[in-house]
């Protein structure tokens, strides 16, 4: 079994980089998967962050891809979080058609002088809050949902978030960690793997009566779900919902693809540097008579001749 610190040889991974819906049999709690494989390891190796920066943008990308993929119209899913910690900010861009992006901002000396190699969500980012927006295309209103950072990991954040701003019982685990794998990158072997679940209560009516009872049992059995098992490439989404549900029986439906993905371009690059006077324009000219722009989510260099954006 994995967890956070450990890791297995030689394993190739079974079911990844998928969003998958389940219900479980007879019971008014629905649910979904997520399993990061290839995707979260490229997403956090275009940056070189310390251990506990990737788990916190490794737990951004499952629960923003964890939230999204539930979304019934085209749009995004933007989970966000930013304090007066180390690190402080962090951003997770799911696209509905499966494109997954993540970003994190951090200091590095104030990081290396708080021994932070374990610290969660909480002490990471400090004082500060927890924003959830799904911006839909078209004509649909852009809806913001804003708490207080909770927890040590963004799940408890997320949490509150459901609380707060949909009035939806719901429970979420997230788990980010590495495992040795001979054609990973970065280096010697090691690939970042992430997973999330989430259970959330359907209402009770008329026909169904209370559901109480039936969310409380559902929530002891999603309790018992280990970090562990959200990542392990050896258990399969099938074996790991049959683990906790098998009494019940649970259905696990199709699944949605992942990748990773960003949204920059030269046209992107160069529109934005047009809403710059001339004068400041005129400052971020280099050596070499070029303008230098490296995106902050895929780390790619861009090159602009100033007289395009003049």
């Amino acid at each position: 079994m994995l967890s956070e610190s450990a890791s297995v040889s030689d394993i190739r991974p079974l079911d990844d980089d998928l969003a998958a819906p389940f219900q479980i049999d007879g019971q008014p709690a629905r649910g979904r998967l997520v399993r990061l494989g290839p995707v979260v390891d490229e997403i956090l190796g275009r940056h070189d962050y310390p251990a506990p920066v990737a788990r916190l943008l490794g737990e951004a990308c499952a629960l923003a891809a964890l939230v999204g993929s539930s979304l019934k119209f085209d749009g995004r899913l933007i989970v966000q979080a930013q304090g007066d910690g180390p690190v402080n900010y962090v951003v997770a861009d799911y696209d509905t058609s499966g494109g997954l992006r993540g970003y994190c901002r951090f200091d590095a000396e104030r990081l290396a002088a708080m021994d932070a190699d374990h610290w969660g969500a909480s002490r990471l980012i400090g004082q500060g809050v927890f924003i959830m927006t799904i911006d839909p295309t078209g004509d649909r209103e852009r809806y913001q949902g804003v708490t207080a950072i909770a927890g040590e990991t963004l799940a408890l954040s997320a949490e509150e978030y459901f609380a707060q701003s949909e009035q939806v019982p719901t429970r979420v685990r997230l788990s980010v960690g590495q495992v040795h794998d001979a054609g990973a990158h970065p280096v010697q072997g090691l690939s970042w793997r992430a997973g999330g679940m989430m259970i959330q209560n359907i209402a009770e009516d008329q026909a169904r009566g209370s559901t109480d009872e039936a969310w409380e049992r559902a929530q002891i059995l999603f309790a018992t779900v280990g970090e562990d098992e959200l990542i392990d490439p050896l258990v399969p989404p099938e074996t790991l919902l049959f683990r906790l549900f098998h009494e019940d029986g649970v259905r696990l439906f199709p699944a949605k693809p992942l990748r990773a993905f960003c949204r920059c371009s030269d046209d992107r690059v160069a529109g934005m540097l047009t809403a710059f006077p001339a004068a400041d324009v005129d400052t971020m000219i280099e050596g070499d008579g070029r303008i230098h722009v490296t995106c902050e989510y895929c780390s790619r260099e861009y090159v602009i001749d100033p007289a395009l954006v003049r």
